[in-house]
């Protein structure tokens, strides 16, 4: 599984997906994966009133990966606290929160995606 932002034909990248770019309105045509990037932590912050199913305390931050052409941020959670300015690199887990605690069926949500470690 990839870590993918979308890149238009003008350059912007942008993440999450849209079916356009919300910086010039052409269509989304490139997949940019960051799995392998090294980001910086822009901000961060610690929730300790999770909502049902993640982990209390959710440690979360914003952090901008530079592409040399572009830059783009994502907001997600950490394995471990961090500070601003670290580098941080995406890692793949299987259940980003407990299926058995949400509200919805646990068929109709995805479960898995990527959080921020310490580089």
């Amino acid at each position: 599984m990839s870590f993918d932002a979308y890149r238009c034909p003008e350059g912007h990248v942008t993440y999450p997906d849209h079916a356009v770019c919300p910086e010039c309105g052409d269509e989304q045509t490139e997949t940019v994966d960051l799995t392998d990037e090294v980001g910086t932590v822009v901000t961060w912050t610690t929730s300790t009133a999770t909502p049902p199913g993640v982990r209390e305390p959710n440690h979360l931050a914003i952090v901008e990966f530079d592409l040399g052409d572009a830059s783009v941020r994502a907001l997600g959670q950490t394995t471990d606290p961090v500070e601003t300015g670290d580098e941080v690199t995406p890692v793949y887990v299987e259940e980003l929160r407990d299926p058995d605690a949400g509200i919805r069926e646990e068929e109709s949500q995805d479960w898995d995606g990527y959080r921020f470690e310490p580089a």
